[in-house]
Order: C-alpha cells, then sequence, then structure tokens
C-alpha cells in the first residue's frame, strides 16, 4: 500500500514538472526581473509620483486611497492632497481617474482598466517590462505598439521621459509574420535608458505595493514572528526534555 501510494506521488510530480517545462517552453524566453523593492519607501515616493503624474488621468486604482498612500509611503496629508490629488478628491476617498469612465467609454470603445491588482494579474516582471517595450508602429491606431503585450490600445504613457522606440525587425519567410528582433532608441526623452529603466522599476514598485499593501506590515513583522516560534520551539523543547527525562 505505501508503496503504491508513493509511486502515486512521483507521477503526479513527473506531470507537474513536465507540465511547468510545458508551459515555459510555450511562454518563450523569461522576461528581465523587476528587482523592484516595495520595503524601499524612497522608490515607493517616487513611483507614486510617476503614477500620479502619468497615469491617473486614464487609470483609477479603486481598492486604494489617499490615506493609506499617506500613511503606508511615509507622506503627510498635505503633501499627498497637493502633489498626488489631482481630481479634488478628499483624503479618505479612493483613487479615481480624471477621465470620466462613461467619456472613456465613448472616446476609446472601453474604459482603461483599474490598476490595482495588476501586478498580482500579470506579474512585477511584466509590468516593468510593458513599461519599457513600447514602440512606434504606424500601423496601430494610438501609433504605438508594445513588444510584451502587442497590439496594445494603449500609447506609451512615458515617451516624454524613455524618448521613442522603433522596431528592428528579423527576416522572415514568406507569407509569416516579421517578428521583433529588438528596440533601437530612435529619439531620446528626457531621462538617460538607465534612469528611465529605474523609473519604471519604481513605478512597477509601487503598483506591487498597491496590490497588496499589507505586504509592508508582513514585512515588518515577519521577523517578530519568527523570533517567537523560535522562542517558542526551544520552550516546547525543554518542557518535552522535563517530561521524558525519567523514561527510558
Amino acid at each position: 500500500m505505501t508503496k503504491r501510494v508513493l509511486s502515486s506521488i512521483v507521477l503526479a510530480l513527473a506531470l507537474l514538472a513536465g507540465a511547468g517545462v510545458a508551459f515555459a517552453s510555450e511562454g518563450g524566453e523569461a522576461l528581465p526581473p523587476a528587482n523592484a523593492n516595495v520595503k524601499d519607501t524612497a522608490s515607493l515616493q517616487r513611483g507614486a509620483r510617476l503614477f500620479f503624474n502619468y497615469c491617473v488621468g486614464c487609470h483609477s486604482l479603486r481598492y486604494q486611497r489617499y490615506s493609506r498612500i499617506a500613511e503606508d509611503l511615509g507622506l503627510s496629508e498635505q503633501e499627498v492632497m497637493q502633489n498626488l490629488n489631482f481630481t479634488g478628491a478628499k483624503f479618505g476617498d479612493p483613487v479615481i481617474a480624471s477621465m470620466p469612465e462613461a467619456d472613456a467609454q465613448k472616446w476609446f470603445g472601453k474604459a482603461p482598466p483599474d490598476l490595482s491588482l495588476e501586478v498580482r494579474a500579470k506579474g512585477a516582471d511584466w509590468v516593468y517590462n510593458y513599461l519599457r517595450s513600447f514602440y512606434l508602429d504606424p500601423s496601430r491606431p494610438t501609433g504605438w505598439n508594445n513588444t510584451v503585450f502587442p497590439n496594445a490600445s494603449m500609447p506609451n504613457p512615458l515617451w516624454e521621459l524613455q524618448g521613442v522606440q522603433r522596431a528592428v525587425f528579423a527576416s522572415a519567410k514568406a507569407g509569416e509574420e516579421p517578428t521583433v528582433e529588438k528596440l533601437e532608441l530612435a529619439q531620446p526623452g528626457r531621462l538617460a535608458p538607465a534612469q528611465f529603466d529605474a523609473a519604471a522599476r519604481d513605478l512597477t514598485a509601487f503598483l506591487q505595493y498597491v496590490a497588496e499593501p499589507a505586504a509592508l506590515q508582513r514585512h515588518r513583522i515577519g521577523v517578530w514572528v519568527l523570533l517567537y516560534l523560535a522562542a517558542f520551539t526551544f520552550l516546547a523543547w525543554l518542557l518535552k526534555r522535563e517530561y521524558w527525562k525519567d523514561v527510558h
């Protein structure tokens, strides 16, 4: 019976491993890591500034409130209301896009998505590389395309910072769609490439924080929880030794 159970477990693990390999092969090469750090308060503050200056015009954060951002990012109510609130919302209100949803539906056919849970849905690496992968494409209605999310209906919101990239296509056989081999900077932006990568990382870190604000508290108390468990384990071991010292 035990051998059959072990054989079933081994078979299940083998199938899971095979499925993981197949999934990785279908997804292509892994994206470069974002290396976003939600414990870096300065990075989160820079990311918040980027979001509210370049993203909140179209995208909401319905599950995040201005007051919570102030508390978690070490900002005062005055700093948040003066530098991050451009819609006239109250301090305790959730973050709602400047563009009315009805107007967005009328102009674009679909309202831009709420970004509260974007990192949880797609992952920090995906968001980071998406922000870096826009390029000019005259065939698209917006004039932009993206290598991470092909045919995205969104223009590059950070083009002033990044500059304008153009795609270099790999040679394709007859009847095949050409694929983007690499992106080249055709027009420099306000930031150098390394500086823009850092800005994209900060924005990703902020969206990662928004997707799970409790992660900050979890990180803070995690060390104390581990210390408590270690102390409890030691006391349990002492108690066990005391009970069993006369048992041979």
